[in-house]
Formats: C-alpha cells, sequence, structure tokens
C-alpha cells in the first residue's frame, strides 16, 4: 500500500488539491496522467480491489450498455465486456488520448469486439443521450475538476432510472493509507451527487478499503 500511496501522488496533474468542491469543500485530487498507466494494472490490484467481486455486487446485466468513465487502459472495461456479453455495449472513456489509444490497443488484443473507445473532456464524456443503462466510476469521481458539469452530462446520458456507481476508498477509515484527496466518505457523495439529480439507492461495503456507491437517476 506505500507504492499505492506514492504513485497516486507522483501520477496526479494537481496532488495538492487547489480547488474545492463548494459544497463539501473537499480538495479535487487531479487526474492521473499517463506515467500511472502501468499502475492501473499493477499485479496487486486484483488482491486490493477485488474488482470481480465488486461487479458482483453491482450487477451487470447482459446485454445492457455501460460506460467507464475514466476508464485507463481498460482495466474494468475488459471485464464490463465480457459480463454485458455480445449483445452488450461499453463505452470506455478517457479524457486522455494516451488512455484512450491503450485501451483500444488492449481491446484489440484480448478480441473485444462490444468496447466503444470514446475521448471525452473535462466537463463531458461525450456518452450518448438516455442510451446508459449504467455508468461506473472506479476511483475516478475525486479527481474531476468541475465534478458538477461532468455529473450533469452523465445524467443526460443515462436512461430514465440508469445508476451511477462509484467506487472510492474510505475516507471514514484512517486506517486506508491514501492520501485524503484520493479519499471519500459517503455523506461527501451524497452531498455532492443528490442537488445535481442523482438518487441515492445504497452502498456496499464487501470490498476491502472502498464503498460502492450506487445511484440512480
Amino acid at each position: 500500500m506505500k507504492r499505492l500511496l506514492l504513485t497516486l501522488c507522483l501520477f496526479a496533474f494537481a496532488c495538492s488539491g487547489q480547488s474545492v468542491h463548494p459544497i463539501t469543500k473537499r480538495p479535487y485530487a487531479g487526474v492521473m496522467g499517463p506515467g500511472g498507466a502501468d499502475w492501473l494494472v499493477r499485479p496487486e490490484r486484483e488482491s486490493e480491489e477485488h474488482p470481480e467481486q465488486a461487479l458482483d455486487a453491482i450487477g451487470i446485466e447482459a446485454g445492457s450498455t455501460v460506460a467507464d468513465i475514466g476508464a485507463g487502459v481498460g482495466y474494468f472495461t475488459f471485464r464490463l465486456a465480457k459480463r454485458v456479453g455480445p449483445n452488450g455495449i461499453v463505452y470506455g472513456e478517457d479524457i486522455q488520448q494516451y488512455m484512450v489509444d491503450q485501451l483500444t490497443k488492449n481491446m484489440k488484443a484480448k478480441k473485444v469486439t462490444n468496447v466503444r473507445p470514446v475521448l471525452g473532456t473535462f466537463t463531458d464524456p461525450k456518452l450518448p443521450k438516455e442510451q446508459i443503462d449504467l455508468i461506473l466510476l472506479v476511483d475516478v469521481y475525486h479527481e474531476f475538476g468541475d465534478p458538477q458539469k461532468m455529473l450533469d452530462r452523465m445524467r443526460e446520458a443515462l436512461k430514465p432510472g440508469g445508476r451511477l456507481v462509484l467506487l472510492e476508498y474510505r475516507a471514514e477509515d484512517p486506517n486506508v493509507p491514501i492520501r485524503p484527496e484520493h479519499k471519500m466518505t459517503v455523506a461527501q457523495v451524497k452531498a455532492e451527487l443528490e442537488p445535481q439529480g442523482f438518487k441515492f439507492d445504497r452502498v456496499s461495503e464487501v470490498l476491502p478499503q472502498q464503498h460502492i456507491l450506487i445511484f440512480r437517476k
């Protein structure tokens, strides 16, 4: 975990968190740069984050349309693609061209054909309106520099009743050895998402160090 702590700091563009959220006053962590690509597929990630258990807890329906926001090189995108199956679609979105290129390369190497890479922006994930069943953000939301605009665009992309799911390291737990700007409390997430048109559904605590927070449009 010391490596994780160091890496998150080294590869963030704005690790000092100069901007804060207007409601919670939470410092924004800044976006992980291309230098963090190898960290996204580190061998210990499986034991630290339990990705398959996380997706089990969320529930991914076959044939559904899902968006992986801040997908990086496709660590979760590939798993989502298997779960939605050949009749489903996964939008693998990132704001960095390098990450989108690597994701595209990785999906091609794995012969995955139901992933659509998307280059988004800091304020718009560039998703089709009212077409998405579920939007997943794995350790990503806290990096948004303009979260209100991103939430507005994601809400527009979701179908009525669609789900927005966040995985965030638990800020309530001092034993989670992550810098404070890379962790969030349940109260913080609810305070920031509910005013943007999202209804809190539930939180799952099945993972070792992360909340799974589920909201509906």
